[in-house]
C-alpha cells in the first residue's frame, strides 16, 4: 500500500507522511525543496522583506521515512507550475500504481496582501495554486484510484476560509487571495464524495487548526493569533486524523462526511 502527501517537506505534510509510514504504508512526497538548506518561503505579509529562510526537504522526509522501514517516493513538485503537477500525478502512477490514500496538504505561500493592494495576479496565482491545481492533480489521480476499488482523500482545509480574520494582516489576520482560495479547496471533497462515495472512494476536509510549522515560526510564530483567540495547535494532528480514519469503520467514517474534521479535537479523543 502506498499513500501521496502533497507539501510533506516539513510542518503538517511531514508529520503526515510520517505517520503514514509508522502505519506501513510506502510513501510518495512533493515538494519544493529537495535538499536541505535550499528552503525558502515568502514573507508573511508584503512589505516585509525577501523570502525567509526555512529548515526541511524532500531529502530529509524520505531519509525519516525509510528509517521507518518504508520506501518514498520524492518528486520535486511546484503547485504554481502545473506541467510540474502533471508530472507528479504521472510519476506516482508509472512508478507505483494508484494511490490508496491522497493528501493534499500543499499550499502556495503569497505574502497575506491588505484588501486594496489585491490585484488580479495576486487573486489569479493564489487560487490557482491553491484551488485548482490541487482540483487537477486530484483528478490526474482518481480514475486509478477508483479503478483499484477506491481509497481515501484528506484535503487539509484552513479555518480562514469560514471564519472571518481577527484583524488586518500583519496585526493578527489573514489576506482575503488566501481565504478564499481554501474556500474553494474545500469544497473539493464534497464533489468526490458525491459521485464516487459508492465505489469506495471517500473524501475528508481536516482542519489543522492554527499550527506553528517551520515556516510559521520563521515568519515570526503564532503569538499574535493566539492573542486574538487562536491557540496554536500540534502539527501532527492531522497525521493522527489520517490514521484513525484509515482504521475506522465505514460507519464511524460515515459521521464525518460532508463535514470538516477539526484535528485539534480528535487528537485529544484518539489521545484520552
Amino acid at each position: 500500500m502506498h499513500a501521496l502527501v502533497t507539501g510533506a517537506t516539513r510542518g503538517i505534510g511531514r508529520h503526515t507522511a510520517l505517520a503514514l509510514a509508522d502505519a506501513g504504508y510506502d510513501v510518495a512526497i512533493t515538494g519544493r525543496t529537495r535538499r536541505e538548506g535550499d528552503g525558502r518561503v515568502a514573507a508573511r505579509v508584503a512589505g516585509d522583506g525577501d523570502e525567509v529562510p526555512v529548515p526541511g526537504s524532500l531529502e530529509t522526509t524520505a531519509q525519516e521515512i525509510e528509517e521507518r522501514g518504508q520506501r518514498c517516493l520524492a518528486i520535486e513538485m511546484d503547485l504554481r507550475s502545473l506541467p510540474s503537477v502533471h508530472a507528479a500525478a504521472a510519476t506516482v502512477l508509472a512508478t507505483w500504481g494508484a494511490p490508496r490514500v491522497l493528501v493534499n496538504n500543499g499550499i502556495v505561500h503569497e505574502p497575506q496582501l491588505r484588501f486594496l493592494d489585491h490585484d488580479t495576479a495576486v487573486l489569479a496565482a493564489t487560487w490557482t495554486g491553491n484551488f485548482l491545481h490541487q482540483y487537477l492533480l486530484t483528478q490526474a489521480l482518481l480514475p486509478a484510484m477508483l479503478e483499484a476499488g477506491g481509497g481515501l482523500v484528506v484535503d487539509v482545509a484552513s479555518s480562514s476560509a469560514v471564519h472571518d480574520p481577527p484583524g488586518p494582516p500583519g496585526e493578527g489576520g489573514w489576506g482575503l487571495a488566501y481565504a478564499a482560495s481554501k474556500a474553494a479547496f474545500g469544497r473539493i471533497a464534497g464533489a468526490i464524495n458525491a459521485e464516487y462515495k459508492d465505489r469506495g472512494l471517500l473524501a475528508f476536509n481536516v482542519d489543522p487548526g492554527f499550527v506553528v510549522t517551520e515556516a510559521g515560526a520563521a515568519r515570526g510564530g503564532n503569538d499574535t493569533l493566539n492573542d486574538a483567540g487562536f491557540p496554536s495547535a500540534d502539527p501532527g494532528a492531522v497525521g493522527a486524523v489520517v490514521g484513525w480514519l484509515l482504521g475506522a469503520t465505514d460507519e464511524e467514517r460515515a459521521t464525518f462526511l460532508g463535514r470538516t474534521i477539526w484535528a485539534p479535537t480528535m487528537l485529544e479523543r484518539l489521545q484520552g
